[in-house]
């Protein structure tokens, strides 16, 4: 059976679950890129208990190929916070609809984003209650530093140190500015990676995974 075809939007579900599900596993991928690019995780993500689905960002990138939340076109420490402001509500709501789909919660959710992906993940801490009981960022950064770290809520930032696109000083300091702020936040720098997941930043990921809800 061809799993998309029941995923929305172009949305792809790359694995879903053969026992009582447990967890959401939410992939939101950079700009300029696809859900397709995820495929190659499913493997290592999957878990008899756990739903994981690669979300499609829904608008048509700038860059004439691909897909994003918002522009970068012009973007800058100034504006970006308005342009994420602007599309978290249906960022919010691609989430609350599929814990709707699979019939998990909050609780039971994990938001796990590259780059923009993560940028968006992040972000939603910010606002409202929280979507998710766990966030994992790879090669992503906070628009601005983080205000309030919710109860509840773990955050985990993968980040290569030689990464061009998004300095990985991003991540250490959203994770020191979390843990001052109460939270549990944690961040991993991998030698010699730059903008992109490796070996290691995937068994980084996998491991965020099992340690999160449902397990």
């Amino acid at each position: 059976m061809d799993t998309r075809t029941e995923a929305p939007a172009g949305d792809i579900v790359l694995h879903r679950p053969t026992a009582p599900a447990r967890q959401l596993v939410l992939l939101f991928h950079g700009v300029g890129a696809s859900p397709e690019g995820f495929q190659a995780l499913g493997p290592a993500l999957a878990r008899d208990d756990r739903w994981v689905v690669a979300v499609r960002s829904p608008f048509a990138s700038d860059f004439g190929a691909g897909w994003q939340w918002f522009s970068v076109q012009g973007v800058t420490e100034a504006n970006r916070a308005g342009r994420i402001a602007e599309v978290m509500p249906r960022f919010a709501g691609t989430v609350q609809r599929w814990q709707a789909h699979t019939g998990l919660t909050p609780a039971q959710t994990v938001l796990a984003g590259f780059s923009q992906g993560a940028i968006m993940s992040l972000e939603s801490t910010q606002v409202g209650e929280p979507l998710a009981a766990r966030v994992v960022a790879m090669s992503g950064r906070f628009a601005e530093p983080p205000r309030q770290a919710p109860a509840g809520v773990v955050w985990r930032f993968i980040h290569g140190d030689q990464d061009p696109v998004i300095d990985a000083a991003h991540s250490t300091q959203a994770a020191a500015q979390l843990q001052a702020l109460g939270g549990d936040a944690h961040a991993d720098l991998l030698p010699g990676l730059g903008h992109g997941i490796d070996q290691r930043a995937l068994a980084l990921l996998v491991a965020a995974l099992d340690q999160g809800p449902g397990t």
